[in-house]
Parts: C-alpha cells; sequence; structure tokens
C-alpha cells in the first residue's frame, strides 16, 4: 500500500506527458491559410486546406478600415482592425465547403474554405 501513491502519481504524470505530447503534435500539424483583405474582397476568395487537420488562416487586412471576418458554419468570428493581421484558429473540418464573409460587408465580401 505505501507505494500506491508513487505509482498513482506517476501514472498522472505520464497521462500528462501523453496529452502535451498529442497537443504539440496536433498544433505542428496545423495547416496554415494566407489570405488577404481589400476593397471588401477577399484575396484569394476560395482557399483549401486537408479534411481532419486544424486550421490557421493569417489574414491580412489591407484596408484602412476595421472589418469582421465571419463563419458561421466554422463557428469563428473576428474584428481584425484596418491595416492590421490576425491569426484565426479552425477546428479540424470535414470535408465540404464552409462560406466565411465580412460582415461589415455581407452582401460583396464573401468567400469559402474548401476542405478536401
Amino acid at each position: 500500500m505505501s507505494f500506491s501513491r508513487p505509482l498513482s502519481k506517476l501514472t498522472l504524470f505520464a497521462a500528462i506527458a501523453l496529452v502535451s505530447a498529442a497537443g504539440a503534435a496536433s498544433a505542428q500539424s496545423a495547416t496554415e491559410i494566407q489570405l488577404s483583405y481589400k476593397d471588401k474582397k477577399f484575396d484569394p476568395a476560395e482557399i483549401s486546406a486537408p479534411a481532419n487537420t486544424p486550421i490557421v488562416i493569417k489574414l491580412k487586412n489591407l484596408d484602412a478600415k476595421a472589418m469582421e471576418f465571419e463563419s458561421k458554419t466554422l463557428k469563428v468570428e473576428k474584428v481584425v482592425a484596418g491595416s492590421t493581421d490576425a491569426t484565426i484558429n479552425v477546428r479540424a473540418q470535414k470535408p465540404g465547403r464552409y462560406e466565411f464573409f465580412d460582415e461589415y460587408n455581407e452582401k460583396v465580401a464573401r468567400g469559402a474554405l474548401v476542405v478536401k
């Protein structure tokens, strides 16, 4: 009975190490996508990423005014000040087409993420 406590602590540390390693591996395998926004348009208007992989969108707002990157299907929204960059983290997705837009100019500023 006296060594059951050290064993349980050892088991706990091993579990933490496994979770940390899995998190690091997941972060390393993220797909990074460059995207810019200018004159109420995304460039490119269609981006793609592999399925079941976390996605990091590096967005450059080249306009002087703020914009809001939003996607209801990706469950993401982020205000990006004018003339600044933003990082948008997207969870791994199943194959499909996911629309996004600038909420301030929703009718004209639209794009899509295609996951294959």
